[in-house]
């Protein structure tokens, strides 16, 4: 049994779910808790996960996820929030293997097994930080994204993909840095998701392995029900190659400006 650290929500039916509270910036500050939240979806949320949002309270709830993705799993309603969709994926629609779009519901245990022997579904493996980072699509998602947290100016707000891992984490990782976060903190972030999934990560392996996987087989495994931290440190890189900096990135790309920093830290720092 994994020991899970104190960013950890003490929820049953969530998956993932973390608060950003308590991170130390560069400058000494900390990030207040219980204000900035992220996890999986709040499909099997219990009651009294929802009670515990509520009692926050979060005041909105975004959701990363495609049409896809919550066909037959949509999100239990949290009283008082409102819901925002912003959905958002890695590829275009004609770069999705069609043995998955063709599947009429989302099953996750089908899709990776799929997934794992696809060429286009190895490739998104590959390259699915990268993408969202260079992506026009991806880059406005998250720049709305970003725009309803400077929006709301009380409450908490849960923000989730599927399992709260490549989306929510690049979107985590935007926050943080404009937050004045460090990067080893960041990536420090993101690589929790490896401890909540590794169970679920060595069961697929073994699947994938039965049937005769091998070591790109088994990484695409890995990546879509873990979380690959070497490529999204990767993805990183290829903003500070690219853009010259994060700092850049969240102001030349994603749209935020002097007083959303300026607003950002005088509401969510210490």
């Amino acid at each position: 049994m994994v020991l899970l650290d104190e960013h950890f929500l003490p929820v049953k039916g969530i998956v993932n779910a973390r608060d950003l509270g308590g991170y130390k910036t560069v400058d000494g500050r900390v990030i207040k808790s219980g204000l900035l939240l992220r996890g999986a979806s709040l499909t099997t949320a219990t009651d009294a996960d929802l009670a515990l949002l509520a009692a926050l309270p979060v005041v909105k709830v975004i959701d990363f996820r495609t049409d896809f993705e919550k066909k037959d799993k949509e999100n239990r309603a949290l009283p008082g929030a409102d819901y925002i969709w912003l959905p958002l994926q890695p590829a275009d629609d004609e770069d999705t293997p069609e043995e998955i779009t063709q599947h009429k519901s989302f099953d996750i245990s089908k899709l990776i097994m799929i997934a794992a022997f696809n060429e286009k579904a190895k490739a998104i493996a590959r390259e699915m930080y990268p993408l969202m980072v260079m992506r026009p699509a991806c880059q406005r998602q998250f720049a709305a994204f970003l725009r309803e947290v400077v929006d709301t100016p009380e409450g908490a707000i849960y923000f989730h993909c599927m399992q709260g891992k490549d989306r929510t984490g690049l979107a985590a990782a935007y926050l943080l840095s404009a937050l004045g976060v460090d990067r080893e903190t960041i990536i420090a972030d993101f690589d929790k998701t490896n401890q909540v999934y590794a169970r679920a990560v060595r069961k697929f392996c073994r699947r994938v392995k039965f049937f005769g996987g091998k070591e790109e087989e088994l990484a695409t495994v890995k990546a879509f029900i873990g979380a690959n931290t070497d490529n999204f440190i990767r993805a990183l890189n290829l903003i500070d190659t690219e853009y010259g900096s994060m700092d850049a990135y969240l102001r030349n790309v994603l749209g935020l400006t002097d007083a959303d920093f300026e607003m950002l830290r005088g509401r969510y720092l210490l």
